[in-house]
């Protein structure tokens, strides 16, 4: 096939959404299909069957944007024109403005589109002070449903959970429930742990530095915890709010948390190396990093808020907390420090969960998806 990938938002690999779209992309070509890429990042200039495209100029909001750590990319009629011409299927990432334009140029083409659902409403409306607004939320579901999702012969919905969420709201869609997949590199072993550690009780979360990660819950539950002392906090990742949870951290007299983004080795080792893995996150689709650290052999403590997937991956009652409850989490950790003998059975439970995720059967159904969707195209012609 011949497939055209829009991403209004493309950069380096240190989120969720990138991380799937480069994941896809590098699994298409290796399976001999040609695939080309419309995005707005210029470290692509230059590279084979990319095709770029400005961002917009949002004047005083470019600091801010530029601290999210995205670019909105520009649509330009001639540069997407060029890319989606003779291709098979046009697969857009995220339903914003690139995105809309190119479904545009494909209908009138008569190309098929499908698109995934990287986005929840909240992720957009916190930047507003409009996380919990139900009316903002519903509104921007709307949109995204007006702009792209109409159109297209099928989606891909990496979790049951927001796909219930979109249809909820729009009504049936041509869905397909796809996780994004967990790499076979991610699997227990052995680990260095770094020295400066010591003999203290490592927790770790995995997640950009965003509102809706609730980095603080997590802070907050260990600074009440009768262990604090002995607790070191691993914040793995980068985003805005870095210099917040830093200090939030230093008021609330609990040790430093080593903050710090890794790369994909390095990364497995820490998670290795940890003792427990905590996702308080209130907004999450699928939080494949919960499942990466689940598939290295880490217990996780997980937040039950009903706006996220990652709750449905508690085994126990003592894999879960109350959302936004410091004090119901400081309970659960120190249940997990007091059970070592229990938390390495539960670690053992907890085999083989992460592989109903497996990558590569992800990448296969993601192909399929990409092949309905031309097959209905030409049952209709």
């Amino acid at each position: 096939m011949r497939i055209a990938i829009i991403c209004d938002v493309l950069g380096e690999e240190n989120n969720g959404t990138t991380i799937a779209a480069m994941n896809l992309i590098r699994s298409l070509k290796e399976k001999g299909h040609e695939v080309r890429i419309v995005c707005p990042d210029p470290a692509r200039a230059g590279e084979r069957d990319c095709f770029l495209v400005p961002t917009y100029n949002l004047g005083p909001l470019n600091n801010y944007v530029a601290k999210n750590g995205v670019s909105l990319a520009k649509p330009v009629h001639s540069v997407l024109e060029e890319a989606i011409e003779g291709v098979d299927v046009v697969h857009i990432l995220v339903p914003f403005n690139l995105g809309r334009a190119a479904v545009k140029l494909a209908r009138e083409r008569g190309i098929p589109v499908t698109a995934s659902f990287h986005c929840q409403a909240e992720n957009l409306t916190s930047h507003l002070f409009l996380m919990n607004a139900r009316r903002a939320n519903n509104l921007t579901y709307d949109v995204f449903y007006r702009n792209v999702y109409q159109y297209c012969a099928c989606i891909h919905y990496p979790t049951q959970f927001i796909c219930d969420v979109f249809e909820k709201r729009v009504g049936p869609t041509p869905h397909y429930i796809i996780s994004n997949g967990v790499s076979a590199a991610f699997t227990p072993g052995k680990a260095t742990r770094p020295a400066e550690w010591g003999e203290r009780f490592v927790i770790l979360f995995t997640g950009r530095y965003s509102k809706e990660k609730s980095h603080r819950v997590l802070i907050d539950a260990v600074a009440q915890s009768r262990y604090k002392d002995r607790i070191q906090l691993v914040f793995a990742g980068d985003g805005p709010l870095r210099e917040a949870i830093r200090e939030r951290a230093e008021r609330s007299g609990i040790l430093p948390p080593v903050m710090k983004f890794y790369g994909r080795e390095e990364l497995i080792n820490v998670i290795r190396s940890a003792d427990l893995y905590v996702h308080p996150a209130e907004i999450e689709i699928e939080a494949i990093a919960c499942l990466e650290a689940i598939a290295c052999g880490k217990v996780p403590v997980i937040s039950n808020s009903p706006r996220s997937a990652t709750r449905y991956f508690a085994l126990g009652e003592n894999n879960l907390f109350h959302c936004n409850d410091p004090a119901d989490l400081k309970k659960k950790i120190e249940y997990w420090m007091e059970h070592p003998a229990e938390r390495e059975t539960c670690s053992r439970e907890y085999a083989g969960f992460a592989k109903r995720f497996d990558y590569t059967r992800c990448m296969d159904q993601m192909e399929e998806m990409l092949l309905d969707a031309v097959n209905k195209k030409r049952h209709e012609r």
